[in-house]
């Protein structure tokens, strides 16, 4: 109780700063490590090929996860606000509109829901939709080929590596008090 008197405080407008450049550097500085680790995942009969430099579907899927999981961390219309602030950060990023970047990202958190139902967790969401963005099905074994599905023991890898790429609100929050 007394180590909330003592946690630093931070705006909202300085969370969004965190948030965009967190995922941004995250992404950019090891995706390279990322696409290594998928391309040489021992479950695949044939090496995916992806690219170092191919982290545009990687990038949108963890921003996409990322803000979907704000809720889960941010009370009383915290969440709502910091997200939008991100969301003009971002759009400068990409150099398209703000309503533009609202859409891609709903879209995509759409498109995870899709591919991970009936399952409503944001992280096994996320690693299917990098799964299925990639065309991962296509250097399986045939049998979960033919299934359309992650073979479970690649999804556990994928899944332990997206893990990496999720913000530790639990951490930020026992250091940080987030204010207006």
């Amino acid at each position: 109780m007394l180590t909330a008197l003592w946690k630093k405080k931070i705006s909202e407008e300085k969370v969004a700063n965190i948030f965009v450049n967190t995922i941004f550097n995250m992404v950019e500085n090891s995706f390279a490590d990322v696409a290594e680790v998928i391309n040489s995942d021992p479950e695949f009969e044939q090496r995916p090929k992806i690219s170092s430099n191919d982290y545009s579907k990687f990038l949108l899927i963890i921003l996409s996860g990322n803000l979907e999981l704000l809720t889960n961390h941010f009370l009383e219309g915290k969440d709502d606000r910091i997200r939008a602030l991100i969301y003009p950060k971002l759009a400068q990023i990409f150099e398209i509109s703000e309503e533009k970047v609202k859409e891609l990202i709903k879209e995509n958190q759409s498109y995870m829901k899709r591919v991970n139902y009936p399952s409503k967790n944001v992280h096994y969401a996320m690693s299917k939709a990098i799964f299925f963005k990639y065309k991962l099905n296509d250097f399986q074994k045939e049998y979960f080929k033919n299934l359309d599905t992650p073979n479970p023991i690649f999804l556990k890898h994928l899944d332990d590596l997206v893990e990496q790429f999720i913000i530790n609100w639990e951490d930020f929050q026992e250091k940080y008090k987030v204010t207006d």
